[in-house]
């Protein structure tokens, strides 16, 4: 994307300065990071970072609209609707295929989006060991909106403490100390102050909740939720184990768990702009498109791209008996613009929003980026590929 920085970089890299960027992000780890980090960050020009602010801009129109809740309603499955939603959510996460477009230019397009926390403490680590093991320009910066690791370092933590003493705000995931994504949590933990806190390791006392640490109790005033629904619903008594956390308590939600469902793949077909692939519930397709091959039909409840059919056809649209929960969505195809030393490398881009319960619209802050070379993004499809993961994007 940045031809020189790109080639500048592939011409110092090596095995052992990649292990040492490796060894950086280890450090203090008892175990390794679960998920495959990429060789290389990407470095952006500020022609692109503008393009992504627009999309987001764009974006925001509908998810800040006031009648966006009535039209999110039906997101919400019946047995996860939880009391006392937020009247906004605290993170936005939007993802972008990086594509040519008719002219050529390299642009970003909407492919998924959640109202959901992503990597807030990891990324801003990953760049300081980018930074710190390989060569290149000090100035290029991973932030938006004018922040420095500083400023959002205080951003996250008046989205996610707020006005309390960090011992009263939890992270909470179920069996939180194993997931995937425990590197940010316990970064997270080293940035802000706040302790990790597993589902089953809540306790109940009237409507307050509060958890043991070296037998002293701790009432909980905020819930910094890590938690998918999704990965209980195997379990249909979870909540004969654990506290029900559906139910009303004198606790804040960082961000409420509905706010998963409202900004998801069920808001696509509401969005419009050029950077937006058009969308339809599959219940309102005007008619089955004779191009099936530039489409992609995708559950509306499902997680980590599991039920996607890339190769759509139309026996596939007319086999679905509750179309309400599908959507057909236009194929994004994504362009190979990081120059690995062995060839082209696809590319996706997440940009991050904070929003502090007391601002009246959330901050464009950060980035996730990851790179591809299977047929779609994500781990399991990348398993036997180099310069591929998770990393982070540099602007100009």
């Amino acid at each position: 994307m940045v031809p020189s920085l790109r080639k500048a970089f592939n011409g110092q890299f090596s095995k052992e300065k990649y292990q040492q960027f490796l060894n950086c992000l280890q450090q203090d780890l008892k175990e390794e990071i679960a998920f495959r980090v990429a060789e290389t960050p990407v470095f952006f020009p500020q022609d692109f970072k503008e393009k992504l602010i627009k999309a987001g801009d764009d974006i925001l129109k509908t998810l800040l609209a006031p009648n966006f809740k009535e039209l999110t309603d039906r997101a919400i499955p019946t047995k996860w609707k939880v009391a006392n939603e937020t009247k906004h959510p605290h993170f936005i996460a939007l993802d972008f295929a990086v594509c040519k477009d008719e002219q050529g230019e390299i642009v970003p397009k909407l492919i998924e989006l959640q109202g959901f926390p992503s990597l807030f403490g990891f990324q801003s680590f990953l760049a300081d060991c980018y930074q710190n093991s390989f060569d290149f320009p000090k100035d290029l910066s991973i932030y938006f909106s004018g922040l420095n690791k500083e400023s959002y370092i205080e951003l996250l933590k008046r989205t996610i403490i707020g006005p309390n003493k960090p011992e009263e705000v939890v992270l909470m995931d179920v069996d939180a100390h194993h997931q995937k994504t425990f590197v940010d949590f316990f970064i997270t933990q080293k940035l802000i102050g706040i302790p990790i806190v597993a589902l089953e390791d809540l306790k109940q006392e009237g409507k307050k909740l509060y958890y043991i640490s070296g037998g002293q109790k701790t009432y909980i005033k905020r819930i910094y939720n890590r938690l998918i629904f999704d990965e209980i619903d195997t379990d249909p008594k979870i909540f004969d184990k654990v506290v029900d956390i559906r139910q009303d308590l004198d606790v804040e939600w960082i961000t409420h768990p509905e706010w998963f469902y409202r900004i998801s793949k069920f808001t696509m077909p509401f969005l419009q702009g050029k950077f937006i692939p058009q969308t339809w519930f599959l219940n309102e397709l005007p008619s089955i498109p004779t191009d099936l091959e530039n489409y992609v039909l995708k559950p509306l409840f499902s997680f980590a791209g599991q039920g996607v059919i890339i190769d759509v056809k139309e026996a596939d649209i007319k086999a679905i008996t509750d179309p309400e929960n599908w959507i057909l969505q236009q194929k994004v195809k994504y362009e190979p613009i990081v120059q690995a030393p062995d060839g082209g490398v696809k590319c996706e881009v997440r940009i991050l929003y904070l929003w502090p319960e007391e601002d009246v619209k959330p901050t464009l802050a950060i980035n996730l980026t990851r790179l591809s070379r299977g047929k779609m993004i994500g781990v399991r499809y990348n398993q036997d590929f180099d310069w591929v993961g998770g990393t982070v994007s540099f602007f100009g």
